[in-house]
C-alpha cells in the first residue's frame, strides 16, 4: 500500500510538471495554431536551470511552440563558430515593469460567451505559471472602438461639472471587472493595469461627438481631472487597483480627425496647462497619489510633441508625470531614436509600448489572418527593438477577440493573440500569442537589460538579440533568426555555449553561472 501511495504521488507531481503540447491545426499557406477547448489546452512550465546548465525554448514558423531544448556551458578554450554573442552582465540598462494585454469591452465579452472550463483556461494560458505569466493589463476607461456601441461615465446629465451621476457601466459590472478579478486571482505576481479614456463624454469637447476633431472645453478641465479620479475610486471599491494612468489614448487623432471612432484632440499647451493645473494635482493630491501619470499614448513620431514639447512650454509638469507611453502602429516607419528624448534627456522617466495589434493597415485586407508567421515576427522584432531602447514593458491590444476581429462599433477590426470561436466552445492560439511568451514567461517584473555584443563577418546578416539578468539568478536572452537555420555561440566570460538557431524561428535562452550570482542585480 506504501508503495502504491509513492508512486501515485510521483505519478501526480510528474503529471503537472509535464508540459502539454499545442493541439495543432494547420492553417492554408500559414504556419499553424494551437487549438483550446473546455478539456485541453496546450501548457508550457518554466525549467528552473541548475548551474552551467541551458535550457531552450523556440518558436518557427515550421510549427515548434515553444519547443523545448537542452545545453551547457562549457569552458571557453576555442570558439566553435564565427559567429557569437558576447554576453556581458556587468553593464546594465532598464529594469523591466512586465508584459501584458488589454482588458476592454470586446475581449471580455469574448471570454464570457464561452464556457467556465474554456474561460477558466483562457486566463489560465495568459496568467498562470502554465502559461505567458502576464503581469500587466490595460483598461479603457469608459467605451473604446473595441465595444458594441459609443459611450462614457456619465453621459447625462449633460453639463455635470461635478459629475454628480459617476457610475460604471454595464459592461464594467457585467465583463470587464469579473475578468479581471479572475485574473488577478489566478496571477502569482501583482498585476499592474494601466487605464486609459478614449473620449469623455460629448458635452465635455467641443465637437460635441465621441469621435472626429474635438478639444475639452476649457470650463471642463477641472471635470475631466475629476473624471479619472472617479473612476480610480470606483475600481477600486470593485477590488481592483490601477497602477498608471494615461492623459488620454491618441490624441492625435482627435487633432486631425484620424478615425471614427472615440478620441479627445489636445494641443501641446493645452494638455500641459491640464497636466499641471489639473489632473496632476488632483491625483497627487488624493488617496491615489502614487499612480503613475504617462503622457502620450501615442505613435513614436508624437514624442517630441507630447513630451519634448510638453518640458519646453511647463517644466513643472515633470513633477506630474512618470513616465511617456507610445503605441505600435508607425514603428516600421519611425525610428526608436525617437525614444532617446525621453531615456537619454530624462532618464528618471520611464517609456512603456501600451497598444500593438495586427490586421488594421489598410493593405492588410484580412484583419484576422490564422496561423500568420509574418504578424508573429513582426511582434517579436517590435519588442527587441523597444527593449533595447530601453522600454520597461510592453502591452499588446485586446486579449482576445472573434473571428471576425471584434466586436467593434466603428467596424475596426483587427488581429489577437487569441482568437474566440464561440460557437464550438473552443480558442485559438496565434503564433502571435507565442511571441508574446517568449518574452513576458522568462523575463518577469525587476529583471535588468544586459549588454550583448554581436560578433560576425562583414558578409552575415545581424541577428536580433537582448538580454537580461532576472531577479531569479539567471540570464535570459531572446533571440530571432530571419532565414535559415544555422548555428551559432553564446559566451560569458570564460563560458560558452554551442546553439543551433532553427529557420524563421524565436528562441529564449535561459541559464545560470557563477557569473551571473557574482553580479547580482
Amino acid at each position: 500500500m506504501y508503495l502504491l501511495i509513492v508512486f501515485a504521488t510521483f505519478a501526480l507531481s510528474n503529471s503537472v510538471l509535464a508540459d502539454r503540447p499545442c493541439a495543432v491545426r494547420t492553417t492554408p499557406k500559414e504556419s499553424v495554431v494551437c487549438v483550446c477547448n473546455a478539456t485541453y489546452c496546450d501548457e508550457i512550465r518554466r525549467e528552473i536551470p541548475t548551474k552551467d546548465d541551458v535550457i531552450i525554448y523556440t518558436s518557427s514558423k515550421s510549427g515548434f511552440r515553444f519547443t523545448k531544448s537542452y545545453g551547457k556551458l562549457q569552458a571557453l578554450d576555442l570558439l566553435d563558430s564565427s559567429r557569437f554573442l558576447e554576453i556581458d552582465p556587468t553593464t546594465k540598462y532598464q529594469t523591466i515593469e512586465g508584459f501584458g494585454g488589454a482588458v476592454t469591452d470586446a475581449a471580455s465579452m469574448n471570454w464570457k460567451s464561452v464556457s467556465d472550463n474554456l474561460q477558466d483556461k483562457l486566463i489560465n494560458s495568459y496568467f498562470s505559471e502554465d502559461g505567458l505569466q502576464y503581469n500587466m493589463l490595460r483598461v479603457p476607461i469608459g467605451g473604446s472602438d473595441f465595444s458594441t456601441h459609443a459611450y462614457a461615465y456619465n453621459d447625462l446629465p449633460e453639463n455635470d461639472a461635478f459629475l454628480t451621476n459617476f457610475t460604471l457601466a454595464p459592461e464594467d459590472i457585467m465583463y470587464k471587472i469579473p475578468m479581471i478579478k479572475r485574473i488577478m486571482a489566478v496571477s502569482r505576481t501583482a498585476v499592474h493595469i494601466v487605464a486609459t479614456t478614449w473620449s469623455p463624454p460629448p458635452w465635455m469637447k467641443t465637437g460635441r461627438s465621441f469621435a472626429g476633431f474635438s478639444r475639452l472645453k476649457q470650463e471642463y478641465f477641472q471635470t475631466y481631472a475629476d473624471y479619472h479620479l472617479k473612476f480610480l475610486q470606483k475600481y477600486n471599491e470593485s477590488g481592483i487597483p490601477i497602477w498608471g494612468l494615461t492623459t488620454t489614448n491618441e490624441p492625435i487623432n482627435g487633432v486631425f480627425d484620424l478615425c471614427n471612432f472615440n478620441s479627445l484632440g489636445w494641443t501641446v499647451t493645452k494638455m500641459a496647462d491640464w497636466i499641471v493645473n489639473n489632473f496632476g494635482p488632483t491625483i497627487r493630491n488624493s488617496s491615489f497619489k502614487d499612480v503613475k501619470i504617462m503622457v502620450g499614448d501615442d505613435q513614436r513620431f508624437t514624442i517630441p510633441y507630447w513630451f519634448i514639447g510638453m518640458v519646453a512650454y511647463r517644466p513643472e509638469s515633470l513633477n506630474y508625470v512618470d513616465g511617456v507611453a507610445v503605441h505600435y502602429y508607425t514603428d516600421q516607419f519611425i525610428s526608436p531614436i525617437a525614444f532617446e528624448a525621453v531615456t537619454k534627456a530624462h532618464p528618471e522617466k520611464f517609456v512603456l509600448s501600451t497598444e500593438a495589434c495586427e490586421g488594421t493597415l489598410p493593405w492588410q485586407k484580412n484583419k484576422v489572418l490564422l496561423g500568420s508567421w509574418q504578424r508573429a515576427k513582426t511582434y517579436v522584432l517590435d519588442i527587441l527593438e523597444d527593449l533595447n531602447y530601453n522600454l520597461v514593458g510592453w502591452i499588446d491590444w485586446n486579449l482576445c477577440l472573434d473571428p471576425r476581429g471584434g466586436p467593434n462599433w466603428a467596424s475596426n477590426f483587427a488581429d489577437a493573440a487569441i482568437i474566440v470561436d464561440k460557437t464550438n466552445d473552443e480558442f485559438i492560439k496565434q503564433p502571435m500569442f507565442y511571441a508574446m511568451g517568449h518574452f513576458s514567461k522568462f523575463i518577469p517584473r525587476g529583471s535588468k537589460r544586459i549588454k550583448v555584443k554581436e560578433h560576425k563577418s562583414i558578409f552575415e546578416l545581424s541577428l536580433r538579440h537582448v538580454a537580461f539578468i532576472t531577479p531569479r539568478g539567471t540570464i535570459v536572452a531572446v533571440i530571432y533568426n530571419d532565414g535559415r537555420s544555422q548555428t551559432i555561440s553564446i559566451t560569458i566570460k570564460n563560458r560558452q555555449l554551442k546553439l543551433k538557431l532553427e529557420g524563421d524561428s524565436v528562441s529564449t535562452i535561459e541559464f545560470q553561472t557563477d557569473e551571473v550570482m557574482t553580479n547580482n542585480l
